[in-house]
């Protein structure tokens, strides 16, 4: 295996390591009182501080107001109802659920990647994906992690949050060769917090404890996960790519019912161990492709 694909599972990893922390520190941030939406809002906008600063120092915000425009709506879906489905999917079906039902992504970004970059599918490819997501319906028809609280509606959310994932990953690769992550992330966030803003109430009332999750949220699960997300998709494929993130379910599950006693019956830990597996199965090809 080349360094520079060690070095994009590395990235890929970090990202997934970041992103698994969205379910547990939401559900602190749910506690307190936040709305879901409201929790997204924020999400989004101390991210986009971020990565407007960023690209502020980087000499990254000067580019065509066309793209702009572009990295903006396509921010009101990929971030504004992504976000929002995600947060959405943690209260109504838990943070594990959620997660997990995020993990869906794979399926679609196969077939984006196949007809927009002509990535062919191989066998390994393929196994991988669907490993991975008969640990995903595991996980989805024991229960879910909220016992005697599962919702189709929560269920819903979640699988909306993976079809909108899934975007991120051609929409991304379409444009990374042009523009860098900061630039991208930061016009994308921004539309999604002007979508966002018009979901419900948004408060700036609320205790010091709180805006530290939030914080958190914006900091870790978005600006830093998504820089190091940007940096693995420089250096391996789509697919590989989206398949190595299913760590981030398997750490989320973990996180949720270490810090809020979710827990999956058997079925569940086994679809988690599935995902595990699929993961593996990716990273350990010699093949190149």
């Amino acid at each position: 295996m080349q360094q520079n694909s060690v070095d994009g599972y590395v990235w890929i990893l970090l990202a997934a390591l970041l992103w698994s922390l969205l379910g547990v520190v939401s559900k602190f941030c749910l506690h307190a009182g936040v709305l879901p939406l409201e929790t997204a809002f924020w999400r989004a906008g101390i991210g986009c501080v971020f990565f407007l600063a960023h690209a502020g120092l980087t000499d990254g915000l000067r580019i065509p107001l066309r793209h702009a425009l572009i990295f903006v709506l396509f921010g009101g879906w990929g971030v504004g109802v992504f976000f929002g489905a995600m947060q959405m999917a943690i209260k109504l079906s838990g943070g594990a659920t959620a997660v997990v039902l995020l993990y869906t992504a794979p399926v679609w970004v196969a077939v984006f990647s196949r007809f927009l970059f002509g990535e062919r599918i191989t066998k390994r490819k393929a196994l991988a994906v669907g490993i991975a997501l008969c640990g995903t319906a595991l996980v989805c028809f024991s229960g879910g992690s909220l016992p005697g609280q599962a919702s189709l509606e929560g269920i819903a959310f979640g699988l909306l949050s993976g079809l909108c994932y899934a975007t991120h990953y051609p929409f991304y690769r379409w444009w990374q060769s042009r523009y860098s992550t900061a630039s991208i992330y930061g016009y994308m966030l921004l539309g999604g917090v002007v979508a966002l803003g018009f979901g419900g109430p948004i408060s700036i009332n609320h205790a010091p404890d709180t805006w530290g999750w939030l914080f958190a949220l914006g900091l870790l699960t978005c600006y830093m996960a998504y820089i190091c997300y940007g940096q693995g998709l420089k250096r391996i494929s789509l697919v590989r790519a989206a398949v190595t993130c299913h760590l981030e379910p398997v750490l989320g599950t973990l996180w949720v019912w270490l810090f809020w006693n979710e827990c999956f019956i058997a079925a569940g830990w086994f679809g988690g161990a599935l995902v595990l597996g699929a993961v593996c199965l990716l990273t350990t090809d010699k093949s190149g492709e």
